[in-house]
């Protein structure tokens, strides 16, 4: 029987990298791939529905799926996971000296559906008080005029959320003084290039992080693998095949993460900081499927129902191909 052709669109991550380069094969499947920014990716793959297996933002996946219409299955692989109280940027002129201080102020956002900012609000709104409905919303580009959301929001009437003028960018007001704040998964240009009052709300935020995993013990995912449903559909051995080569790959870069004859990144003290994640975070950190990962994920569709983003709280197991949550055992 020949090979079935297919294509995907992911980011070429340590794990990710042997699905790229076949060490860790899709059983069954002759792929073509393409390496792409997740921002590119997800893009392509709501919009167009280019890829038979695509790089998911979490978010968007649970909003298509509240709503019926998602055109890709998930696998509970997670490509991407980040703490996020270092995307809290603030003007440092404003008063601004813990979260409670957000209250009021004028924050933008890339898109307000995006996953790591329904993590940032749904923590802000757990751990100190402040509810999305207390704060005034803007969207628009990061770094480019003109971005709007990936797929069309209903949000609550009480939620005050407004495009910014068509030739403004999150940055570039946050430097200017236009807004008083960006949660965002990139960090704005104006910080990077040092601009006079534009810093972190968390400037200790690896502290910060360290705590809340201890007491949450959630490292939040953002990103998950999908699979075309028609072709789940009419090939139902394909999602398992796409998760086994990405267990594979991420066992590769484990290996690979823990080699202390050469690196293969760039940093000094490669082994060092593992350690030091592991003592903070002794289970199986970077773990993938649902089980593992139920307590986090009924957390982000708890959220994600909370701010208005889908109209019914989604199960976990709606999110994900049945044959994927219990794989066979020896």
């Amino acid at each position: 029987m020949s090979a079935l052709r297919i294509t995907m669109g992911c980011t070429n991550y340590d794990r990710t990298r042997a699905v790229f380069d076949g060490r860790a094969p899709i059983e069954g499947c002759d792929l073509t791939s393409i390496a792409l920014a997740p921002e590119e990716v997800f893009h392509r793959a709501f919009k167009f529905e280019e890829f038979d297996v695509t790089e998911l933002s979490l978010s968007s996946h649970t909003l298509m799926t509240a709503r019926g219409d998602s055109a890709y299955v998930g696998i509970p692989a997670i490509l991407s996971r980040v703490f996020r109280h270092s995307g809290i940027y603030i003007r440092t002129d404003r008063g601004i000296r813990s979260p409670e201080d957000l209250r009021g102020k004028t924050i933008g956002v890339p898109e307000y559906q995006m996953t790591a900012n329904v993590w940032i609000r749904g923590i802000l709104q757990d751990d100190f008080g402040v509810h999305p409905e207390t704060i005034k919303w803007r969207r628009g580009g990061l770094e480019e005029p003109g971005r709007g959301e990936r797929a069309p929001l209903d949000l609550p009437a009480s939620i005050d959320l407004q495009q910014v003028p068509p030739d403004r960018t999150l940055s570039q007001m946050l430097a200017d003084g236009e807004i008083d704040a960006i949660i965002s998964a990139r960090a704005p240009s104006s910080l990077r290039r040092g601009a006079a009052h534009v810093g972190r709300l968390f400037s200790d935020y690896r502290r910060v992080e360290e705590e809340y995993y201890r007491r949450t013990g959630i490292f939040p995912p953002m990103h998950i693998i999908g699979v075309r449903k028609t072709l789940a559909e009419r090939y139902p051995w394909l999602p398992v095949s796409v998760y086994k080569s990405f267990l594979r790959a991420r066992e590769i870069a484990l290996e690979e993460l823990e080699e202390i004859a050469y690196y293969f990144v760039m940093l000094p003290w490669t082994l060092d900081d593992y350690a030091r994640a592991r003592e903070v975070m002794p289970t199986d950190y970077w773990s993938y499927g649902l089980e593992a990962n139920r307590h986090t994920f009924e957390t982000f569709t708890r959220y994600h129902h909370e701010q208005g983003i889908s109209k019914r709280r989604v199960a976990p197991e709606e999110l994900f191909a049945a044959s994927t949550l219990e794989l066979s055992r020896i």
